[in-house]
Parts: structure tokens; C-alpha cells; sequence
């Protein structure tokens, strides 16, 4: 396990640390190059004060053309990184030291670069294999000066002082090296870190922005278009061809930002979208920016406002309405309870009996009405089943037959193919389908041709069309009859057809009226 504060190891060396090894190839080779120029352009002054000329030069050579050799094997990346550093910065001790012992020893002015060899190798192998470095080259400069007392030229204390503190140097320069390196490489893995957090947050809020339901618009100080998600831009109908300015793309959208950066108590008006005829309500919000004061806008279409407020509305009075119903419920059922009693006493004239009937048919309509209410309200949700239609449509029309006592002839079925199937909830389909036959003979005309069933397959799928021999249905009664309480029968509810088209809605089908061919009435139902 890695000690206390220090990175984690990696399995593979990260990318800038081959690039560090290549700077080091090419810093190895221009100081040998200059090395070489100097020591040879400069021959008879003798800049090195070299005492060994032959050991010199051949080792200056080798040191060139190990540098180059060096610099190809980073390029290609072969030896592993760990080897080529640790072999790269041991064979520079070893030739500085070479260098040295021939110019001089310890007091050479070749020394500086050896103490930069061993620092530039704790840079680049931080640790334990610091200190090695600083190790190796303090005893061969230790036996450097030990063998040069031993020499017939002999050493003085000075040297041996020199060589001394060059070794404390070299240890201080790599534990130094080794610290500073410890905290490069952690700052490089919380820059790693923390720059894959920036891109996860930014894909997280690229996201967000797209699956807005809103459109939503990022304009500069300018009035320039700098972000909008997929919903404005269809909204807008923005392509990358157009004019990124707002003025551009709508007039009426940049005259509302205008209005509310002068008053910032504006409430924004709905506003017309070019081309497509739509509205748009805006809300705008303040935008700081390094360029100035932008704005985010975003965008709902007010059909859809309306729709959603209407729902709202609709989920609030049916909430009401079903507390409403079960509190007539109580007095409604006593009332009927006492018509019940009054019928049945013997001395109650025709009239005071036929009021009494009235009341029991009346309540029992209220009742009909409250069921019915509190039906909506405790719906329950859809539970759909994979039906063959042909299947199906067969048992209802036995079922129906049975409980109206009709012909069989009075209900024909016309399923073309017989494969068509469909996903719907029987139970809710049976109850839809209840109904519309019902209304049917209640409104047709009787006859040989009765109610028609009639099942098609079309390219939005499946269609079921329930048809009588009825004249139809007038415009203005077609365009409210789906409303809640519309009725144009005296005892009937108004509930049955919103009842039908809501229990279609929630099995992803729709119930529409349209007359057929020969203007008898038609509701048509459309599967998914």
C-alpha cells in the first residue's frame, strides 16, 4: 500500500511523464554537444582544466552518442519507461563523474551538472530510487577522491571537504527533488480529477439543458444566440444556417428581452413564433458574463401551458366534485328510502303515489349521476392484455345479444383481417364498447341494418368503428357531446361518452366521432 500522502501508484506511466524522459534525451544532448564544441574549440586554453585528456574525450563521445541513442528509444517508447529512466539517469552519474575525475575531481566546474543529473532523476523516479541516485553519486565521488589521494599527485583536505559537501548537496537537492515531485504529481491527479468531473458535469448538464421540457435560449450582452437546446430550436426553427442574433431569428422575443432589461417588473407577453403561427410564452432571467449582462430564456408553448393548467383544473374539480358526491350520497339515499316508505302506505291517492314516483326516478337518476362522478375519480389505472380483436369482438357481441335481448341480426361484425390485435384493457374496452352500442340503438332507427361493428388495420394501427342506421348527429351536438354533463336526453347522465373517451385516452387510444358515407352516425376508435 502506498504511504501516508502519497499518490496512488499507476499501472502504465502517464503520457507527460514520456514527454519529461524526452527532455531530458534532449537536454543530455545539447550539454554534450556544447560540452564537445567547447572542449575542442577551445583546445589550447583547456576550459576544463582537464588532466586526463585521452579518458576526456573518449568518455565525452560515448556520453554524445549515448544521448542520442537515448533520445530514439523515448521516441519509440521501448524499453519500459521505469527502465530507460533509471538506466538514463545512472549512465549520467557515471559520466559526469568520469568527466569529473578527469578534470579535476570534486573541485571540478563539471560538479553542477552531476547535482542536476540526480535531481532531474528524483523528478523523474520520486521515492526510494531518489535517494539511490544521490547515494550512487556521492560514493563515486567519495572514490573518486579516495583514489586520486592514493595517486602520486596526492589530495589535500580541501578536496576531501569539497567532496563531502558535494554529497550533503546532492542528498538535500534529492529529497527536495523528491518532495517537490510528490506534490507535482498529486496536483496532476487532482487536475486529472477534477478535470473528469468538469466533463462529467458538463455532459450531466448538457443533458439536462436538451431534456428540458422548456426551449431554452443563452443570448450575450449582444443579443447574440450562444446555446439553445433541441426544444427551442424547434420552437424557433432554428438551423445552423440561420443569423445566431435574436433580432434574426424573432423580432417579437428580442423586443419582450428588451422590455425587461429596462423594467425588470415586465411581465412578458406571449409571443407569435415565425413561420409556424405558434405562441410562445418567455421567461427571462439574468445572465453575468465576463462580456457583460446576457440573459437565459426559456420557452413554453402556450397550447401546451393551457393544456396542462386545463388538466390541473380538471384534477382539482374532480377531487371536488367526488367530495360533493359523497356527501349527497347520505341524504340522497334517506330521501329515496322515505319515497320508497310513502309508496307503499295504503291510504295514498294517485297523485300524492305519482309524485312519490318521481321522486324515486329522480333520485335514482342523481344516483346514477354520483356513481358515475365518484367512477371517474376512483379510476383505476389501465392493465392492458394483448386481445385478438376477431376473438374478442365475438364473445362481446354474444354477451351483448344476451344482456340487451336484441337479434342477432341487429349486431354485425365487419373484421377484416382476422389477425388484428391490439393492447387494450378488456375491461375498459368492454365498458366503452358498452356504451357506444347502447347510444347506438337508442338513437338509430331500428330496421334490418342495426349497429355495425366494423375492425381495419391502417398505418396507425388498429381501428374500430361502431356505426348505427341513425341520420347522425347534428355540428353543434357532435362538438360538446364529449363534455362532462352534456346530454340531450331527459334522463340521461352526460357522463357516458367523457366516461368512454377517458377510459380510451388511458389505453393509449382515441375516441373521435365522424359521420359515415351515407351520414349515419360513426364513433371511431383508434389503437396505437
Amino acid at each position: 500500500m502506498p504511504a501516508a500522502g502519497m499518490p496512488p501508484p499507476r499501472l502504465s506511466p502517464h503520457p507527460s511523464e514520456w514527454q519529461a524522459l524526452r527532455l531530458l534525451t534532449f537536454y543530455r544532448t545539447i550539454i554534450a554537444g556544447l560540452l564537445v564544441v567547447l572542449y575542442f574549440g577551445l583546445a589550447d586554453s583547456n576550459p576544463f582544466n582537464v588532466r586526463d585528456p585521452a579518458l576526456f574525450t573518449a568518455t565525452l563521445l560515448v556520453y554524445l552518442a549515448f544521448g542520442l541513442i537515448a533520445g530514439a528509444g523515448t521516441r519509440l517508447r521501448w524499453p519500459g519507461y521505469r527502465f530507460q529512466a533509471l538506466l538514463q539517469v545512472l549512465a549520467d552519474i557515471a559520466a559526469l563523474a568520469l568527466l569529473m575525475h578527469a578534470s579535476g575531481g570534486a573541485g571540478s566546474s563539471l560538479a553542477i551538472l552531476l547535482v542536476i543529473a540526480v535531481v532531474v532523476g528524483a523528478l523523474l523516479l520520486p521515492g526510494r530510487t531518489a535517494y539511490l541516485f544521490a547515494a550512487v553519486a556521492t560514493l563515486i565521488i567519495l572514490f573518486e577522491t579516495g583514489l586520486a589521494g592514493i595517486s602520486a599527485e596526492g589530495t589535500d583536505a580541501g578536496h576531501i571537504t569539497r567532496a563531502g559537501l558535494l554529497g550533503v548537496v546532492l542528498f538535500t537537492a534529492a529529497g527536495l527533488a523528491h518532495i517537490v515531485s510528490l506534490r507535482a504529481r498529486e496536483s496532476a491527479i487532482l487536475a486529472e480529477q477534477r478535470g473528469i468531473d468538469l466533463a462529467n458535469l458538463e455532459q450531466l448538464n448538457r443533458y439536462i439543458v436538451q431534456q428540458l421540457q422548456s426551449g431554452l435560449l443563452v443570448v450575450d450582452a449582444g443579443g447574440n444566440v450562444r446555446l439553445a437546446n433541441d426544444n427551442a430550436r424547434q420552437l424557433l426553427a432554428i438551423d445552423d444556417a440561420r443569423s445566431p442574433r435574436l433580432e434574426h431569428l424573432a423580432v417579437e422575443l428580442a423586443d419582450e428581452l428588451l422590455r425587461w432589461r429596462n423594467d425588470r417588473q415586465w411581465q412578458p407577453q406571449p409571443v407569435e413564433v415565425p413561420g409556424g403561427g405558434a405562441r410562445v410564452v418567455p421567461r427571462f432571467s439574468e445572465l453575468s458574463t465576463s462580456s457583460g449582462k446576457g440573459a437565459l430564456i426559456l420557452l413554453d408553448d402556450s397550447v401546451r401551458l393551457a393544456q396542462q393548467a386545463q388538466q390541473l383544473k380538471l384534477a382539482s374539480l374532480g377531487r371536488l366534485t367526488a367530495s360533493i358526491a359523497h356527501e349527497i350520497r347520505n341524504p340522497l339515499g334517506a330521501i329515496s328510502h322515505a319515497a320508497q316508505l310513502l309508496q307503499e302506505s295504503e291510504p295514498l291517492n294517485e297523485a300524492d303515489r305519482r309524485l312519490s314516483e318521481i321522486i324515486c326516478n329522480h333520485t335514482r337518476r342523481v344516483n346514477e349521476i354520483i356513481e358515475n362522478v365518484l367512477q371517474l375519480s376512483r379510476r383505476a389505472n389501465s392493465q392492458p392484455q394483448k386481445l385478438r380483436m376477431a376473438d374478442w369482438l365475438d364473445s362481446f357481441r354474444d354477451d351483448f345479444i344476451l344482456s340487451e335481448n336484441i337479434d342477432a341480426q341487429q349486431l354485425a361484425l365487419d373484421i377484416d383481417p382476422e389477425t388484428i390485435e391490439v393492447h387494450v384493457d378488456p375491461g375498459h374496452l368492454h365498458q366503452v364498447l358498452t356504451n357506444l352500442c347502447e347510444n347506438a340503438f337508442r338513437h338509430g332507427q331500428g330496421g334490418d341494418r342495426g349497429v355495425k361493428l366494423r375492425l381495419r388495420q391502417n398505418p396507425n394501427g388498429a381501428r374500430l368503428e361502431i356505426i348505427d342506421n341513425g341520420p347522425g348527429i347534428d355540428p353543434e351536438t357532435a362538438a360538446q357531446m364529449f363534455e362532462p354533463f352534456y346530454t340531450t336526453a331527459a334522463s340521461g347522465t352526460g357522463l357516458g361518452l367523457y366516461i368512454a373517451r377517458e377510459l380510451c385516452e388511458i389505453n393509449q387510444a382515441r375516441l373521435s366521432y365522424q359521420p359515415d358515407d351515407d351520414g349515419h352516425a360513426c364513433f371511431r376508435i383508434q389503437f396505437a
